[in-house]
């Protein structure tokens, strides 16, 4: 959905959500200017357009034992389009996106060892139409960041 009936009350909440979504409405509403009832609505509005997809909580996967952080390119012989299923079936899998280019889709794997990223990469095999992987792992993580409600 487009964020352009978004307003600036709106964006400014998205982004104290993003902070710590778990927020009482009433301090949301104090930060923008709104009363806890206000802000609920706002909230609700956000989720009922499908701009708030979820709640969740950030986890920190080092501490986890999930040291190892790969993106694996996936080649096919096939159109991978349907295969979301397929690639959902592997826990270790973060995302996976259908990208164009040389690979079909592109997916982002945590592990605890290398071991258990090669057992990843030999269940991408399994998957039909896939017939190559090519996985970079991530030595150093600068940042992650979720999207920016900015406009």
């Amino acid at each position: 959905m487009a964020t352009g009936n978004l307003d600036d009350t709106d964006r400014e909440l998205l982004t104290l959500l993003q902070q710590d979504a778990g927020q009482a409405y009433a301090a949301l509403g104090k930060a923008v200017g709104l009363s806890a009832a206000a802000t609920h609505e706002r909230v609700r509005k956000l989720r009922e357009r499908g701009i708030v997809r979820r709640t969740t909580v950030e986890v920190d996967p080092q501490k986890l034992g999930l040291g190892v952080l790969a993106f694996v390119m996936v080649e096919s012989s096939a159109w991978m389009g349907d295969s979301a299923e397929a690639f959902a079936a592997i826990p270790e899998i973060e995302e996976a996106h259908v990208i164009a280019g040389s690979a079909s889709v592109l997916v982002k794997v945590r592990t605890t060892t290398t071991e258990q990223l090669q057992d990843v990469l030999r269940r991408l095999y399994a998957i039909d139409g896939v017939s190559g992987t090519q996985a970079t792992v991530v030595l150093e993580t600068f940042f992650e960041r979720p999207p920016s409600p900015a406009p």
